[in-house]
């Protein structure tokens, strides 16, 4: 049953919304932090999460569905090699939300920082 199992659809509908994800999961895996909005830092806080997860599980199988996922080879040699051996004994929270206080200039929206701890 899917009671209570929603997820954000930032106004999107579901395939700019998935390649939206997919994106700023790719910039974040490359650059290690980057800023946006709140309800975008939380939404693709899981994701990168899971797939630090699968990557620390260093194998053919888990690169390939890396590979699936990101749209650069470059993110997930990163994840492979730097990544999950650094979090090999850590067993979940890899990310850190970071309310902004200045808010972005154009439409109010509020700003956040997504960071690896």
């Amino acid at each position: 049953m899917r009671h209570q199992k929603t997820n954000v659809k930032l106004g999107r509908k579901a395939g700019p919304r998935k390649a939206l994800l997919r994106g700023l999961a790719t910039s974040f895996v490359i650059s290690g932090k980057i800023k946006t909005t709140v309800a975008k830092a939380k939404a693709v806080r899981p994701i990168v999460e899971k797939y630090i997860t699968v990557s620390k599980k260093n194998d053919l199988a888990s690169r390939r569905r890396l590979l699936r996922y990101f749209y650069e080879e470059k993110a997930v040699n990163k994840l492979l090699s730097e990544l999950g051996p650094k979090y090999i004994d850590r067993k979940g929270g890899y990310t850190r939300i970071i309310k902004l206080s200045n808010k972005r200039r154009g439409d109010n929206a509020p700003l956040a920082l997504i960071e690896l701890v």
